[in-house]
């Protein structure tokens, strides 16, 4: 594995690796931050993995961005004997048009398809979790069918709810909080990508994770909404050896 650094102002140090942005690419970062994890550098207080590349923060009091470069340098060459870092099959119920979906028609009209098309063609694929960023918890999803890739909105909405399932060109995601948004909104979770009381650091999904949609209608959404509402809705996580395959 190879990478080049970047020093980032004067307390944090990007990891650029080399090659396209693919499963392969996303399985070489998480292993270097499996190795990071296993072997904490003093004075290194975060890292965040994105498509190709890993953004890590450390204390400039305690390195110098020449010492810091070298311990990573290091690190790369560490033999990562540990178990590596498995996916997990995370199932979200989504529903789909009406209030929930205000572009699904959209969707479909773009591509000469019916909506019924549209929602199984998007719950077909096993997302992968590429990167979290935009807002808290977002996460970029790898794996959308290009049959349903569609353009962002002209203009984007001054307001997207939270939960909003949405298409941007070749990309899927989810909106965690209500934010400005120009993803086309196909439908809407009542899952909460961010929860305080979940444990670790709160947030759902995790870069690696895959994740799988399934359609529930609008009476099973206000049930699970108010399950989530107590804090009883038990959401299907599968987790994955090291091959990958989840169960």
């Amino acid at each position: 594995m190879t990478f080049t650094l970047q020093a980032v102002g004067d307390s944090a140090v990007k990891l650029d690796f080399p090659g396209n942005v693919s499963p392969e690419m996303n399985a070489r970062i998480r292993d270097f931050c499996g190795k990071l994890a296993e072997n904490r550098i003093d004075g290194v207080s975060e890292w965040v993995p994105a498509y190709r590349s890993i953004m890590i923060y450390y204390d400039p009091t305690r390195w110098k961005y020449r010492e810091i470069a070298e311990k990573l340098q290091l690190l790369q060459e560490y033999d990562h004997h540990e178990a590596k870092t498995v996916s997990r099959l995370v199932h979200v119920p989504v529903w789909y048009g009406g209030d929930a979906g205000p572009d699904l028609q959209r969707v479909a009209a773009y591509h000469n398809l019916d909506e019924e098309d549209v929602i199984e063609l998007h719950q077909e694929p096993e997302y992968l979790v590429y990167m979290q960023g935009f807002l808290p918890g977002f996460p970029y999803l790898g794996g959308l069918n290009k049959r349903i890739a569609t353009p962002r909105l002209e203009e984007p909405r001054a307001k997207t709810f939270a939960g909003a399932v949405g298409i941007a060109h070749e990309q899927t995601g989810i909106y965690p909080v209500e934010s400005p948004g120009g993803w086309n909104i196909i439908g809407k979770t009542p899952v909460r990508l961010f929860d305080p009381e979940r444990g670790e650091n709160g947030f759902l999904f995790r870069a690696g994770d895959l994740i799988r949609f399934y359609e529930v209608t609008a009476e099973e959404f206000a049930e699970i909404e108010v399950l989530v509402e107590r804090g009883e809705f038990e959401i299907q996580i599968e987790r994955g050896d090291e091959n990958g395959e989840n169960h």
